[in-house]
């Protein structure tokens, strides 16, 4: 993702729902890891934006992804391999 202020309250809901996941800030991106799927919750990110967010406004941020894309108007959900 890039590293803005419009990210940010997308990096605090993704750190919020998944814990097990790692952060690393560059200058410019955030890499975000983990081992199992994961899931970026909309009323999440709205707590943390104090305002309504599209889940689609999340590709404005994006650089690159890689593995299973499940999306609707509450998640975005990224997996690989077997569920």
């Amino acid at each position: 993702m890039l590293n803005n202020d419009d990210s940010r309250p997308v990096l605090q809901a993704i750190e919020q729902d998944n814990p097990d996941c790692e952060i690393q800030q560059l200058p410019s991106l955030i890499k975000v890891d983990t081992s199992g799927p994961l899931r970026i919750n909309r009323g999440s990110v709205e707590a943390f934006l104090g305002r309504d967010w599209e889940v689609q406004e999340l590709h404005l941020s994006l650089v690159s992804l890689s593995g299973e894309v499940d999306e609707d108007d509450d998640y975005f959900e990224l997996s690989w391999g077997k569920r």
